[in-house]
């Protein structure tokens, strides 16, 4: 499947797929916040501070959805919507 380019969508299709985005990078950071809630329990309780690597690199998982998002709303705001 090709991707489509953000110039050869309507207006109208751009919302639609900010609003999908959106809801995908809410729905990470949840879940992110709980990964990173139950990593710091396990650091606690554990005494293991190696775990201490991985909570950065949690992070690079928003990366492409935020990007996404950034790009979606500057070709929004350069056509004139919301």
């Amino acid at each position: 499947m090709k991707p489509n380019k953000l110039s050869d969508l309507t207006l109208e299709e751009l919302t639609k797929q900010k609003k999908q985005m959106s809801g995908i990078v809410g729905a990470t950071i949840a879940v992110l916040l709980i990964f990173l809630g139950a990593m710091i329990f396990l650091i606690y309780r554990k005494q293991n501070l190696t775990l201490l690597a991985i909570l950065p690199s949690a992070g690079l998982a928003l990366l492409p959805g935020v990007i996404r998002l950034n790009q979606l709303n500057a070709e929004i705001k350069a056509r004139g919507g919301k």
